[in-house]
């Protein structure tokens, strides 16, 4: 295969008012949203849900170089790569990351028996592949149509395409929740619910209820009420992440808190319920 380049450039849109009005870190007062703590202070913020150019439904421009590019530029201090069902890209995005100087963990958005979409997130890209494989092997052996699904492809740091995955990554795996929970645990990940407040592919949709004793921690889309949402995944630390398909919607919104930015670190705040979320995207 003749080696293509993915690179392009974009300009950077923010959405959050602190941005807009010039606002960073500990200059930007505490405020009170639908009885919600907003703020942005001190500790790391993140985005954990981020699609590369890996997945069938992402623009073709996310390009780990570009995702790191992106979230540096919005003042990110960690992100995650969680493409569908495979890892094949966080090596990528593991050297630009240490490149740009970019915390970075490494995971991928399971969809698992139930129809449900989940994140398994680690700290090394071994596990991360680890996982890819315990998926693959319960994938359906299709080949991908590009022209049905999209475009699925590997990529190096500087953006050369190496290879074609040739798997259907818009398809899901015959692993259940409580199955694909197991296996990040003992792979030493986290596991989150993903965009709970969705009407298709989240935990309540599909299942009606957050099953017990499975998940770390839970993500609301970017336009989720969390006047709704909070109280419904009660017990459960919340996140907020921007689930990019493109490069105008990385680190759109975000989650903080006070620790490490690594799966330790993420652990012990998601136990604490001790994660602060942006405010939520609103369409007029």
């Amino acid at each position: 295969m003749a080696v293509r380049s993915l690179r392009c450039t974009a300009q950077l849109y923010h959405n959050h008012p602190a941005w807009r009005n010039g606002l960073r870190g500990a200059d930007c007062a505490e405020t009170h949203r639908h009885g919600f703590f907003f703020a942005i202070i001190g500790g790391v913020k993140f985005d954990l849900h981020i699609h590369s150019c890996l997945s069938p439904c992402a623009n073709l421009e996310m390009s780990p170089a570009e995702i790191v590019a992106r979230a540096k530029s919005a003042g990110m201090d960690g992100i995650a790569l969680t493409d569908h069902q495979s890892a094949r890209n966080c090596p990528a995005i593991a050297e630009c990351a240490r490149r740009a100087g970019l915390k970075c963990l490494f995971g991928m958005e399971v969809q698992t028996s139930e129809e449900v979409h989940t994140v398994a997130l680690f700290d090394t890209v071994d596990e991360a592949l680890a996982l890819t494989e315990w998926v693959y092997e319960a994938m359906p052996k299709r080949v991908n149509d590009p022209d049905t699904f999209g475009d699925q492809p590997v990529v190096t740091w500087d953006d050369d395409i190496v290879e074609m995955e040739w798997r259907i990554l818009a398809l899901g795996c015959r692993r259940s929740i409580p199955e694909t929970s197991a296996k990040v645990h003992e792979l030493g990940g986290l596991y989150i619910a993903a965009h709970i407040d969705r009407p298709n592919f989240s935990v309540f949709s599909a299942l009606g209820a957050i099953p017990e004793n499975c998940f770390d921690a839970v993500e609301l889309s970017r336009t989720a009420d969390e006047s709704v949402w909070l109280p419904r995944a009660a017990g459960y630390a919340a996140t907020r992440s921007s689930d990019a398909h493109n490069l105008d919607d990385v680190a759109r919104v975000w989650t903080e808190a006070e620790c490490e930015f690594s799966v330790a670190g993420l652990r012990s705040a998601f136990a604490a319920k001790a994660t602060r979320i942006s405010e939520r995207i609103r369409f007029i």
